[in-house]
């Protein structure tokens, strides 16, 4: 599947073999005399970080996630392919916002290092303000309640999992996870912080991708964008992104991959035709949903798939993608495949505060709208620039 990967976004290497290479002795034995909890571990990116952990024999790993049918298959894939190791290896089917969490973490709250990669990554999610006040518990409160409770118990090292649209965010989703990195920063003061901004995960559940799967499982016809053009990488590079920076990054440090002549731009509808040419089909271009619908039948039995790729005509989706904006200090030295954005500790402690206070109070009242979230994103991060067409990808196949 890893070749079969590559092939598909265009690529022959893994991004950061050779710095993982490079520093593995160091990896290695972190890890062995290590104790590890990873949040959200059973979504695609926790999966491989915990895989990255597993493999290296972690003291003790415990993993927490919501899905108990994904952390099933998780504890599954381990022992198929890795096996056993003497270290302490649970799995916890527990929401991190719930008190069941919190006694969990006072029963047993001695980690080394904390990795959260639970998030609402979807920028669909956006369409309703109730799912978008979950996206900003989710991926702003619940993380600050998070990192509070890893610098109360000892915990060495704090991670969490940011996104390349973050930088200069176009959609709440992007927005919520800069406003993630604020709330990051006034943490840092307690506890040593590293973060990652990702491209992409190739296949990754949920994604456009692992819907081209879907389909052809279901017998439906592929639908994709021909005018967005994203910058991907492989399940497993996206678990050793995640390693590098939360073992070797320093406090406040945001790892991104380095853009290269192996990391290109590619469209969602090139990927779309390469990934059903891989499959044995001739990708057959329809011109509306009612004819793509009606095909697929028709079709599969001569070895062609109908599909339907259109203009993006969605709320918040971003034209280009960027790891950094001009304003950001950027080290691009020290490592072959990463990128590394130095900060200061530079938030508005007031501006947060009021942040905070005025989601509580919306939730009292059990009644707010998008508008008002919108208010308070701006006011956080001035460079939100939200484009609404009020069209969503929910009403689209």
């Amino acid at each position: 599947m890893l070749d079969m990967t590559l092939s598909l976004i265009g690529r022959e290497n893994n991004l950061f073999q050779k710095d993982i290479k490079t520093h593995e002795e160091y990896l290695s034995g972190t890890v062995e005399a290590s104790s590890f909890l990873v949040i959200g571990g059973a979504g695609s990116i926790g999966q491989a970080v915990v895989k990255e952990l597993f493999k290296r024999s972690p003291k003790k790993l415990h993993v927490v996630d919501i899905s108990e049918n994904n952390l099933t298959e998780l504890v599954r894939d381990v022992r198929s392919s890795l096996g056993y190791i003497k270290g302490d290896f649970r799995t916890f089917c527990l929401d991190l916002g719930s008190i069941e969490y919190d006694a969990f973490m006072k029963a047993d709250g001695s980690y080394d290092y904390v990795f959260n990669l639970s998030a609402l990554k979807h920028v669909r999610s956006e369409k309703d303000p109730y799912t978008l006040m979950r996206m900003i518990d989710v991926n702003i409160l619940n993380t600050d309640k998070s990192v509070l409770q890893a610098a109360e118990s000892g915990a060495e090292k704090y991670f969490c999992v940011s996104t390349d649209k973050a930088t200069n965010p176009v959609n709440m989703m992007g927005a919520s996870k800069r406003i993630m990195e604020l709330f990051l920063m006034r943490r840092s003061k307690d506890i040593r912080i590293s973060t990652a901004r990702f491209a992409n995960v190739a296949f990754s559940d949920g994604s456009l991708l692992h819907g081209f799967n879907q389909r052809l499982l279901k017998a439906q016809p592929i639908v994709a964008p021909n005018d967005i053009k994203r910058y991907f990488i492989t399940p497993e590079e996206s678990g050793q992104l995640c390693l590098l920076s939360c073992l070797l990054g320093e406090n406040r440090d945001v790892f991104f991959p380095k853009l290269s002549d192996d990391l290109d731009l590619i469209s969602f509808s090139s990927i779309a035709e390469k990934y059903l040419k891989l499959r044995g089909y001739k990708p057959y271009i329809c011109s509306s949903e009612e004819e793509a619908r009606s095909l697929v039948h028709e079709l599969a039995g001569k070895k062609e798939w109908p599909c339907l790729f259109t203009r993006s005509d969605t709320t918040g989706e971003k034209d280009f993608e960027e790891f950094f904006s001009d304003e950001d200090s950027v080290n691009l030295d020290r490592f072959n495949g990463v990128g590394i954005i130095k900060n200061d500790a530079l938030f508005d402690p007031e501006k947060l505060e009021k942040f905070e206070a005025e989601i509580s109070r919306y939730k009292n009242l059990r009644k707010w709208d998008k508008s008002d979230l919108l208010s308070l994103f701006v006011k956080l991060v001035p460079e939100f620039s939200h484009q609404e067409t009020g069209k969503y990808l929910d009403g689209k196949m």
